[in-house]
């Protein structure tokens, strides 16, 4: 399994540098960044690809649930609070732990493992199955295989555990992350442009800004394009250009 590409986002420089520490202990996780509140980790999640968030409740101008809540594909998430009383309303947010402060190591490596285990179920629930050769592949949807040919692919929006297939005609929504199908898809033909977007690269009309119009029911779709991936798909746009 890869790294767990993990933040901290907490507006106490204490905890912050206790959960660094206990990061810095676990081969399996790599720390991508410290934020001091919710505005500072909304922005680098549109920035970072991150699998992982260990979110403090209680912070100033916006709680780790108001975040939480906010996102429409956020990370795994592990809340991190004095205060008990979060505990029932962090699980409803579909938590994978909660730990009360203060944290100790052991209580801190246990949440770890159930991270480890919710990442291990999604692989195994992914089962996508792509040959080089075809210009189509099978994904389990519905407790059925469906056959999706690369050419009805528009773009593919990640939702929390679930991505979303986009074709010309319908969609196909299955279990599993947008990490798990990038490295599946030929990347001759699809693009990750976004933490929860990847493009069929043929069937971009144009660029604009920092926007990628696709024709998605005869009607302009316009799809973001993030920082970190911008550079890339202009490098591959230069490539093709007359």
């Amino acid at each position: 399994m890869n790294k767990i590409r993990t933040i901290i986002v907490d507006d106490e420089p204490l905890a912050q540098d206790i959960i660094e520490t206990y990061v810095s202990q676990m081969s399996q996780l790599e720390l991508v960044g410290k934020c001091s509140n919710a505005i500072e980790a909304n922005t680098m999640l549109n920035a970072e690809d991150v699998d992982l968030m260990f979110l403090d409740i209680q912070m100033p101008q916006l709680t780790g649930v108001e975040l939480l809540k906010s996102l429409s594909n956020p990370p795994l998430v592990v809340f991190t609070t004095a205060y008990s009383e979060y505990a029932v309303e962090g699980f409803e947010l579909d938590a994978v732990d909660y730990l009360l402060k203060p944290i100790s190591l052991d209580r801190f490596l246990k949440a770890v493992n159930k991270v480890e285990e919710k990442l291990k179920e999604r692989a195994s629930a992914a089962s996508v199955m792509i040959d080089e050769s075809d210009d189509y592949f099978f994904v389990k949807a519905d407790k059925k295989l469906v056959k999706v040919n690369f050419d009805d692919i528009l773009y593919i929006e990640g939702l929390k555990d679930y991505v979303i297939i986009k074709m010309k005609e319908g969609r196909v929504i299955t279990l599993q992350t947008m990490k798990s199908l990038e490295a599946k898809l030929p990347s001759k033909l699809f693009k990750r442009i976004h933490r929860s977007y990847i493009v069929n690269t043929t069937k971009i009309k144009a660029i604009v800004g920092n926007m990628v119009e696709i024709i998605e029911k005869g009607q302009p779709k316009n799809i973001p394009v993030g920082k970190i991936y911008r550079d890339e798909l202009l490098e591959m746009i230069n490539m093709k250009k007359l």
